[in-house]
């Protein structure tokens, strides 16, 4: 079956992506937009230190895989030598910034909804 091995590659990528609290899109930026494309978070909770529209990474889909890699291999490299409870204390964290935008937004009263925009 022609095309297999990349449709493959494209959703253990995807799986991968979600993982981490990404997604993949098409990359918008340059000329060459058929051949690259880009990790952005997830929805605004999954990774709450950035917009939802900030390009995480940009490039082919082999370069995505090691990108990926890289942030997994970083990632158990912590637990292993800083810390085996840092996924707790990230996922605190992550969720204490969530807690603090959704007190800016009450507190301003403005409710911005980016899908709509």
């Amino acid at each position: 079956m022609a095309g297999w091995a990349a449709i493959k590659q494209i959703r253990d990528l995807e799986e991968r992506a979600n993982m981490l609290g990404m997604t993949l899109a098409p990359y918008r930026h340059s000329a060459l937009d058929d051949q690259y494309v880009s990790l952005v978070p997830w929805h605004q909770q999954s990774l709450p230190v950035y917009t939802r529209d900030a390009v995480l990474f940009a490039g082919s889909l082999d370069d995505a895989d090691h990108f990926m890699q890289g942030v997994l291999w970083a990632r158990e490299y912590d637990r292993m030598v800083i810390d085996r409870n840092l996924d707790t204390r990230r996922k605190r964290k992550e969720q204490d910034e969530r807690n603090k935008q959704l007190m800016k937004t009450l507190k301003d009263g403005i409710v911005t909804n980016k899908d709509d925009e």
